[in-house]
């Protein structure tokens, strides 16, 4: 017997996305944190473009948007005067990806959002609850929570650490994090500032000794401010203290901090977790790997994780095969190892003062090619491939009205698409499978060619679509779906529904 199927230590913004996916999947859970509250600072403030398609399918992004903007210009403050440019070489949106640009959301506004959504659900996170110890066995895990009535036992069956870098849980399981410390200690803070214009991300200094940001944390009325420091040295993080700190690299008395809400000094390091799972344990987020700032890419990672991870223990839960989540690791482990090296490699660039940005922060292109889940055709070399990003793209519903992949996409299914397929040609419905076709008496209508220039489609082929919004599989044979979802997620069609047939006389074509 248990209390609930998974407990989720750390409430932050990778705890709260796993709740709310295992939330709006009936998933009964422990969302856990031993902070008294929320976290108040605005630390990993960028949104990018793949997390907000996330977000879309949580049912969050409009209120995410809305709590924030696009990045404003860089201001660098040079001999010569300030120089204004665009940040990034992204252009606007497309069809096929409806989110280009990066959103600048401090992370408490994120992940008060996320909390927001939660309650929606119906669930809520328990703060002032630490887990302190836990033992699993073939069947779950007990843990002990320290409450403020005292220590709790609690049966689960799963865990899941998403308790930051210092993670109790992973350090509970033995598990190793390698990496690097990358020599670079710096100050964060949350700041009212007294001189500066609020449509700009102010910069000044050339070299780590000299460098000093105010970026306008919008929805706010505050600044973050970031500098590099040097190593053993007190931070004096008081609003006097960070006024001189921006006096001496600005040259400037005439910009004030007026107040702090939040300040942090920190050491940058890039760490990988030996393994995101032992037995019945995972870890997610910062738990698992820890990143430079430089580029947005750790809170952006830790979202990431999480919904992966959120689908695959809820079908295992519901009678999937257990190797369901060994795909976990295989799939996400690769990913965050990949953007640590992008990461590093970004802060030595901003060493030398190239902030500029790339798609290549955007995490559109990244994907689970090599993944167990993915069956890959090897004759087909254009177009979306097997293990990558389903594109977005306009549609006409059979009944007239616009419409969007994404839109059939959201929420906790499976889906299935045929392109130019065949009235009656499509396989039998069954539980967790949401099935769409192209073409004679479809329901979707392709009006633009949008469907067919995004994925690279030839009549008669079916694209298969994960939960999290990866491909699976392309195919112009649907036995091997039907195979597919049998053999790893032990949904089986039917066997009185595999070939239904419109009898004669009935409607006719379109």
């Amino acid at each position: 017997m248990t209390d609930v199927d998974v407990i989720v230590c750390g409430a932050g913004a990778a705890g709260d996305t796993l709740a709310i996916d295992l939330a709006r999947r009936g998933v009964s859970f422990l969302l856990i944190d031993k902070a008294a509250h929320p976290f108040a600072g605005s630390r990993g403030k960028g949104i990018q473009p793949r997390t907000q398609e996330v977000f879309e399918d949580l049912g969050v992004i409009d209120k995410i948007v809305a709590s924030g903007g696009e990045y404003p210009v860089q201001r660098l403050y040079t001999p010569d005067g300030p120089v204004d440019t665009r940040p990034g070489d992204m252009a606007g949106p497309t069809p096929y990806e409806p989110y280009r640009l990066a959103l600048l959301v401090p992370q408490f506004l994120t992940e008060r959002r996320l909390r927001e959504r939660l309650a929606e659900l119906g669930h809520a996170p328990h703060y002032g609850h630490e887990l302190v110890g836990f033992d699993q066995d073939d069947d779950g895990v007990t843990a002990r929570v320290l409450t403020p009535e005292g220590v709790r036992t609690v049966r689960a069956r799963y865990l899941v650490g998403a308790d930051g870098g210092s993670s109790f849980v992973r350090k509970s399981l033995g598990v190793a994090f390698d990496g690097a410390t990358l020599g670079v200690r710096a100050l964060v803070a949350d700041v009212i500032v007294e001189g500066l214009s609020f449509d700009a991300w102010h910069r000044w200094g050339q070299n780590p000794a000299d460098m000093l940001m105010l970026c306008p944390l919008y929805g706010t009325e505050m600044f973050q401010l970031q500098a590099p420091i040097p190593f053993g040295v007190d931070a004096d993080l008081s609003a006097r203290g960070l006024t001189e700190l921006v006096r001496e690299r600005t040259g400037r008395d005439d910009v004030v901090i007026r107040s702090v809400s939040w300040a942090s000094a920190y050491e940058m390091n890039a760490r990988l977790a030996g393994t995101y799972r032992v037995g019945r344990v995972f870890l997610t987020g910062d738990a698992a790997h820890v990143h430079p700032p430089t580029g947005g890419q750790g809170l952006n990672t830790s979202v990431q994780d999480a919904y992966n991870l959120g689908w695959k223990l809820a079908a295992v839960l519901g009678g999937a095969p257990d190797e369901l989540l060994a795909t976990y690791e295989k799939e996400r482990r690769p990913i965050a190892e990949a953007v640590l090296g992008l990461s590093t490699r970004l802060l030595e660039a901003a060493k030398k003062g190239d902030t500029d940005r790339k798609r290549d922060v955007s995490q559109l292109d990244l994907g689970y090619p090599d993944s167990p889940l993915t069956i890959a055709d090897p004759r087909r070399t254009t177009g979306v491939l097997a293990g990558y990003r389903a594109p977005d793209a306009p549609v006409t519903g059979a009944g007239g009205l616009p419409t969007r992949l994404f839109s059939l996409f959201k929420g906790t299914h499976w889906t299935l698409i045929g392109y130019d397929v065949p009235a009656g040609d499509a396989p039998a419905a069954r539980r967790d499978l949401h099935v769409h076709t192209i073409g004679e008496r479809g329901d979707i209508v392709d009006a633009g060619d949008h469907v067919r220039d995004a994925y690279g489609l030839l009549p008669g082929q079916w694209v298969l679509v994960r939960p999290d919004g990866y491909v699976a599989v392309v195919t112009d044979d649907t036995d091997v779906v039907d195979a597919y979802l049998e053999t790893h997620l032990n949904i089986a069609a039917p066997a009185s529904a595999r070939h239904d047939v419109v009898p004669a006389g009935g409607p006719a074509s379109r």
